[in-house]
């Protein structure tokens, strides 16, 4: 159920051997977006619940689900962009279907994140469907 561009992630995350490789890779994901507009970093689109600063800006057109994001944590940026590539272009109503935990646990990111990192994404997670559950 999850996006080729999700599925892109899956297979660079089959050729790195370690834990260190892969946490590199997320931060380049996240290095890749591009910034969000300081004029979207307003308290409507801050993420509570994450350790780092956290926004996250849905725009929904013709049905269709994306979002754009920001963090201060490069770890949390990559995170976003990760996200990005699950939900980005999927139909709104599809959004709460997807088992997210899932998805990303076929990255090992459950088991390699801290308890406030882990809090924060599932924090972004509920966010997601929270607005895309609104819209639909």
């Amino acid at each position: 159920m999850a996006s080729p561009a999700f599925e892109e992630i899956v297979e660079d995350f089959e050729f790195l051997d370690d834990w260190e490789d892969r946490y590199r890779h997320v931060i380049e994901q996240g290095k890749l977006m591009d910034p969000l507009d300081e004029a979207l970093k307003v308290p409507a689109t801050r993420v509570h619940g994450c350790a780092s600063q956290v926004w996250l800006h849905p725009v929904i057109e013709g049905g269709v689900f994306r979002f754009d994001g920001d963090s201060d944590a490069m770890i949390v940026r990559g995170l976003i962009a990760v996200l990005r590539a699950l939900y980005n272009g999927v139909p709104v109503a599809e959004v709460a279907r997807i088992d997210a935990r899932a998805e990303l646990a076929r990255l090992g990111l459950n088991d390699h994140l801290s308890a406030q990192r882990s809090n924060g994404l599932r924090a972004m997670i509920e966010r997601i469907r929270m607005v895309a559950a609104e819209a639909a």
